[in-house]
């Protein structure tokens, strides 16, 4: 489990909770039950052994009742040099018993316990036996005594967190699902509508993302229209302007070929709106390999007058994607390195050293680009000079960061060192 994740938070901090929870029964039942049970108990033994030792008591006289009585209360006494005083000092002394029983009998007292395998034992030594320890057997009370407490409190609390558990799960699969159909949303895909379960809050984010995702749905069908009108619409009149134009007579030929060049740059500004609102349908994705895809444009966009340098690792993983498109927007950053560089280009491939991007760079040696304009340059209609963008819409080096997401990929451009530009273009492997 993530640690960000709401569930793994949930039960953390339910199981806090029921740590503190369980911290504060343990520490009421010692200070509320335990401890005034114990006390008690000090108060009972202390008067007996006052009885049975109390020279000048009762039993002064009467060495065989005092004998008697020990034997009755299991206590025994032994010599700080015998084989039994090993035990004394392996118990654990006990405090609060220690002050008690000292108050009690008139004459400091040490207690100890230790647990044997018959039961608990409590060891006394009193200032007033000096020599003498005395050992007193706690029969009825076993360690299998809190067997059941410690067992019973683990299984509940084992039961509550998988209750709590089972619960927040249960709260959390609609944002699980929520949060499944979003990505969805984000690769182009219009999901259908999610049920709408939960709490309330839950119920009240669901219908708002499905009134998101019928909005995006609409958009994208308009969208589809307007690139259909763009199409037919627009480039139907565009092709008999220019057949009429070169049906004009050789006198007007001037004004034919700037008539020519002028519908030639109204189709290709057309064909880059269609490229930037085209959508990507990322089930037709296969594996490309990107070593023959930049051999083909680095021989197409050069020429004689252009020198396009290429430096290819072989053996790159394939990546996932579109052939064609992956080709367009290589092709638009080597048409924008041409433009604005002065006659050197260079393309480059290579691999992560975990394998996991393939990625082409695009180097010119160019007047290059004010830092602060960097960020600017892969938005729509940024054009000129002043942003290195394509000529015309603008949306040259916006359709290849279009692309490039579209891919799951990343996109970045900077300056270089030795003066010009570098783009870098990655694409997963898997």
């Amino acid at each position: 489990m993530r640690l960000q994740s709401s569930l793994t938070q949930s039960i953390l901090l339910f199981i806090s909770l029921l740590l503190a929870s369980q911290v504060f029964s343990y520490y009421a039942v010692f200070n509320y039950a335990l401890m005034p049970s114990l006390q008690q108990f000090n108060k009972i033994l202390a008067h007996e052994l006052n009885l049975v030792l109390d020279d000048e008591g009762p039993l002064k006289s009467d060495e065989p009742l005092r004998h008697q009585l020990l034997e009755r209360l299991g206590v025994t006494v032994h010599s700080l040099d015998s084989d039994r005083a090993l035990e004394f000092h392996h118990a654990v002394s006990i405090d609060l018993m220690s002050e008690e029983m000292s108050q009690e009998l008139g004459s400091p007292t040490e207690v100890r316990l230790l647990l044997s395998d018959e039961s608990y034992i409590l060891w006394m030594h009193i200032e007033k036996l000096p020599n003498s320890i005395i050992r007193i057997p706690l029969s009825e009370l076993q360690e299998e005594d809190f067997a059941p407490l410690f067992r019973n409190s683990l299984i509940m609390a084992l039961l509550i967190i998988a209750g709590g558990w089972l619960f927040i799960r249960l709260q959390n699969r609609p944002l699980l699902a929520l949060e499944k159909v979003a990505k969805d949303v984000g690769r182009g895909e219009i999901p259908p509508p999610l049920a709408e379960k939960g709490a309330l809050e839950i119920r009240s984010v669901t219908r708002a993302f499905n009134q998101m995702s019928k909005g995006i749905q609409e958009l994208e069908e308009d969208r589809a229209l307007l690139m259909a009108g763009i199409s037919h619409d627009l480039r139907t009149p565009l092709t008999r302007i220019r057949l009429a134009t070169e049906m004009m007579s050789p006198e007007n030929s001037y004004l034919a070929e700037g008539i020519i060049s002028d519908t030639e740059e109204c189709n290709e500004i057309i064909s880059q709106f269609m490229d930037y609102l085209k959508p990507v349908n990322q089930e037709s994705f296969e594996a490309v390999d990107i070593t023959p895809i930049v051999s083909d444009v680095a021989s197409s966009e050069g020429g004689y007058e252009v020198e396009i340098k290429t430096d290819l690792t072989p053996n790159l993983l394939p990546v996932k994607g579109s052939a064609i498109a992956i080709k367009r927007a290589l092709s638009n950053l080597v048409v924008n390195a041409l433009r604005y560089g002065n006659g050197w280009v260079k393309i480059s491939t290579g691999m992560t050293a975990d394998k996991q991007l393939v990625w082409i760079s695009v180097e010119d040696n160019g007047p290059g680009i004010e830092p602060s304009q960097i960020e600017r340059l892969f938005d729509p209609f940024t054009r000129g000079d002043t942003a290195r963008g394509s000529e015309g819409t603008g949306l040259g080096l916006a359709i290849v960061k279009r692309i490039v997401s579209q891919h799951s990929g990343s996109v970045v451009m900077r300056n270089r060192s030795e003066g010009g530009l570098i783009a870098q273009i990655s694409f997963p492997t898997k």
